[in-house]
């Protein structure tokens, strides 16, 4: 049978969104001993890296930041507050709203991933250029896709 040309664009290979899955496989793979040292997971990374740029956010914000729905956080915030790391609490303006402050232990912990970035780098085996150009066109590429959606 002949493959045509509408078969090589249905060939995995050639697909960007599998590359970007597969990508984010191996990212989160490769972060994962990391994690496991400092006792988080990825998504629990994640939402300390936006507390760590700003406390005292709500779950609004830090939600937004994340490209998630707040209703999918909520496991994932109670699971932070239970290990000692962040404070969920009600505003005072208004009760709907949840702020999140991050306990002395979550800012220590701040500390323990500085080596991360350079962890990933060395991992990566590409250039601080590089990894920051492909980053910009990753975030590009994600403001197009939510400007369509």
């Amino acid at each position: 049978m002949k493959k045509t040309p509408s078969d090589e664009q249905l060939q995995l290979d050639n697909q960007l969104c599998f590359a970007l899955y597969s990508a984010s496989l191996q990212m989160t793979k490769a972060y994962k001993p990391l994690l496991k040292d400092i006792g988080l997971t990825y998504p629990q990374y994640l939402a300390m890296l936006v507390l760590w740029e700003r406390d005292g956010i709500t779950v609004g914000e830090i939600s937004a930041r994340l490209l998630t729905e707040p209703g999918s956080l909520t496991p994932l915030l109670k699971r932070l507050e239970a290990e000692g790391l962040i404070r969920r609490t009600r505003s005072s303006h208004d009760e709907r709203v949840v702020e999140l402050h991050l306990t002395d232990v979550g800012r220590a912990m701040k500390a323990r991933a500085q080596n991360f970035p350079a962890c990933m780098l060395e991992c990566t085996q590409q250039t601080p250029d590089a990894l920051l150009a492909l980053r910009d066109q990753l975030v590009s590429l994600r403001s197009a896709l939510l400007k369509s959606s």
